[in-house]
């Protein structure tokens, strides 16, 4: 059995929602590196059995590819208590990957809050108090 999740525009906010910290790969069949990328996904899933490994077929699932502003496959995407926190593009060898898991796993997640609040406040128009 597969130990990543199929993502589509129905599962995805229960998944993503529920989860505090879920690996997103986006990808395509016809797409040569995606192919090579997923095994290392599939690896680095076995060895991460704590985080939800999960994958979007661009192909099948249009509406999540926009909504993220995929533009190049495969993207590595990182969600960490609802708030994208990594994302790029590449297949990334299974070192980077195990890199990027332990830096993910690292971040304070109180400290990303409050930089994702204060650049809403500035979106909003408010002055940014440094």
């Amino acid at each position: 059995m597969s130990s990543t999740v199929e993502l589509t525009k129905d599962n995805f906010d229960e998944i993503v929602s529920g989860s505090g910290f879920v690996l997103i790969d986006f990808w395509a069949e016809w797409c040569g590196p995606c192919r090579q990328f997923a095994p290392v996904f599939e690896r680095a899933a076995g060895r991460h059995d704590d985080l939800v490994f999960a994958k979007v077929d661009t192909e099948a699932q249009p509406e999540l590819a926009a909504a993220f502003e995929i533009r190049s496959i495969p993207t590595l995407m990182i969600v960490r208590d609802s708030i994208a926190v990594f994302a790029q593009p590449g297949a990334l060898p299974e070192a980077a990957l195990e890199d990027v898991i332990k830096q993910a796993r690292e971040l304070d997640m109180d400290e990303v809050r409050a930089s994702v609040a204060q650049a809403q406040s500035r979106a909003d128009g408010e002055p940014a108090g440094e």
